[in-house]
């Protein structure tokens, strides 16, 4: 079981992370000319713009529905890396792209840091911890 403490950093985490994906949100759906260039970059311009939007409305959510935080953990963590991956390799971190990498980086941690504390309620670990282990029979001698 996960102490109390651990529970409200979990949440503090998780909240933080569902604020910056969700401030961005508003960029990304009402095509701000900014959010426009940086995806155009990309080469994902408009489908790329609204599929990750969407999906980080749903990883919003999800990291505040209390039987659905390790997915969105899981979801926010994945659209980070990407959006770091992005900056990395295409966007640079100069002028105002230096902040939405910062940002980007946040999340990411804030999403990595609820799953450490929540790891026991990843499906497949919870099946792990929950097998019992079978009894092998003896070879004969």
């Amino acid at each position: 079981m996960t102490s109390p403490k651990l529970k409200l950093t979990s949440w503090a985490a998780q909240i933080v992370a569902a604020v910056i994906m969700g401030q961005t949100l508003y960029f990304k759906f009402t095509a701000h000319p900014d959010s426009v260039q940086l995806f155009s970059e990309l080469g994902m311009e408009p489908q790329g713009r609204l599929i990750i939007g969407a999906l980080e409305l749903v990883a919003c959510i999800l990291l505040l529905i209390p039987s659905s935080i390790v997915y969105g953990a899981l979801l926010g963590s994945c659209l980070m890396a990407g959006a770091i991956i992005g900056h990395m390799t295409e966007l640079g971190w100069e002028g105002p792209r230096l902040q939405l990498g910062a940002l980007a980086i946040v999340v990411l941690v804030c999403c990595i840091s609820t799953l450490l504390i929540r790891h026991r309620e990843l499906p497949l670990l919870k099946a792990i911890q929950t097998e019992k282990p079978t009894k092998r029979p003896r070879p004969k001698k």
